[in-house]
C-alpha cells in the first residue's frame, strides 16, 4: 500500500532551471558496520567514501554459464513478446532488458536470497532489505545504446516514492566488462551530492525513460562540476565479477559498437526502513514490475 509522502529532503523535477540547484546529501551511505557482514572496516570506509565497490571472481565460473543460459532463455522466449516486463532497443527492437526476472527464473529467484549478496545487502543498507528492482540487462555488439548521466535515486525519490537514498545495487557481471564496450562509468564521490532533474514528469513516463532517458537527468554544468570534482571511473573486469553502488551515484554507459556483447543481472535492495510513500514528482507510481510495492523482506 502506498503511504502519504514524508517530507521531501530532494526536491526535484522543478520547472525553473535556476531553481534545481545541487544540495548535498543528508543521509549516510554505509548503515551498518563490520560486524554486520562480510565487509570489514576499510571496505565500509572506502564505500562510503567512492559510493561503490568492486568485487571480482563474485561468482563462479559455472555460475556465470548458469545464469548466461538463463538470459538466452529470457531473451528467446516467445511467451514474453509483448510482455511489459520486456524493453527492447529503441532502434533495432532487440531485447534490452527484462524486468522483475526474479518471478521469471529459479534461479535468479535464489541468487536474490544468496548470502554472498543479501549479507552485503544488509550489511551496507542497515537492516532487513527487500527487492525495489530486479532486471537482466543486453548489451548486444554493434548495436547496443547507453544512457546517460543520471543517479537511480533521482528517479526512485521521483517517480517511485522512495524518501532517502537508502538503497543500493548490484550488478553481476555476466561477460566481460572491457573499457570499449559500453562499460558503466561512475563518478566517484558524486553520490554524496542531489543533482534534481528539471520539467515535469508525463504520465506513464517509465515507457519512454527506460528505452531513453530525458527526464530527470541532470543539467551539463552539473554534470560537469562533478566530474570535474570526482573524476570519472569504469567497471571493468571478468564474468563473474560484481559492482555494488550507491543509488545516488552519479553514472551513465555508452553505446557498444564493438562486437563485444555486454550482460549483467541487476538487482536493487531497499531497506524495509525506506519503503516507498506516494511519488516525490509524479502523479502516480511506476508499475509493480519496474518499482516494487511488497516489501516482505528477503530470507
Amino acid at each position: 500500500m502506498t503511504t502519504t509522502r514524508t517530507t521531501d529532503h530532494y526536491p526535484t523535477r522543478h520547472h525553473v532551471e535556476a531553481e534545481a540547484a545541487p544540495t548535498p546529501r543528508t543521509h549516510p551511505t554505509v548503515w551498518g558496520t563490520d560486524a554486520d557482514g562480510p565487509f570489514d572496516e576499510a571496505a565500509l570506509d572506502e564505500h562510503e567514501r567512492h559510493g561503490f565497490t568492486i568485487l571480482q571472481d563474485f561468482i563462479t565460473p559455472t555460475e556465470v554459464e548458469t545464469f548466461t543460459a538463463e538470459l538466452n532463455r529470457l531473451a528467446s522466449d516467445p511467451t514474453l513478446r509483448g510482455d511489459e516486463r520486456v524493453i527492447t532497443e529503441k532502434t533495432s527492437g532487440e531485447v534490452r532488458s527484462v524486468f522483475q526476472v526474479e518471478q521469471l527464473s529459479e534461479q535468479i529467484d535464489a541468487l536474490t536470497r544468496d548470502p554472498r549478496l543479501l549479507h552485503r545487502a544488509r550489511q551496507l543498507l542497515g537492516s532487513d532489505v527487500y527487492l525495489h528492482q530486479t532486471r537482466v540487462n543486453y548489451m548486444p555488439g554493434f548495436k547496443g545504446t547507453g544512457f546517460y548521466w543520471h543517479s537511480d535515486f533521482e528517479t526512485w525519490h521521483a517517480e517511485d516514492g522512495l524518501p532517502a537514498p537508502r538503497a543500493v545495487s548490484c550488478s553481476i557481471a555476466l561477460t566481460p566488462n572491457y573499457p570499449f564496450n559500453g562499460g558503466l562509468m561512475v563518478m566517484p564521490g558524486s553520490h554524496q551530492t542531489f543533482v534534481p532533474g528539471i520539467g515535469e514528469t508525463p504520465d506513464n513516463n517509465h515507457a519512454e525513460s527506460l528505452k531513453e532517458q530525458t527526464v530527470g537527468v541532470p543539467d551539463e554544468e552539473s554534470i560537469a562540476d562533478l566530474a570535474h570534482r570526482c573524476g570519472v571511473d569504469q567497471f571493468t573486469g571478468p564474468a563473474g565479477s560484481a559492482l555494488w553502488f550507491d543509488s545516488n551515484i552519479m553514472h551513465a554507459s555508452a553505446n557498444n559498437i564493438t562486437p563485444y556483447p555486454r550482460s549483467n543481472i541487476f538487482l536493487v535492495f531497499n531497506s524495509v526502513a525506506n519503503t516507498p510513500v506516494e511519488p516525490y514528482a509524479a502523479r502516480t507510481p511506476r508499475p509493480a514490475h519496474i518499482a516494487a510495492r511488497d516489501f516482505t523482506p528477503l530470507h
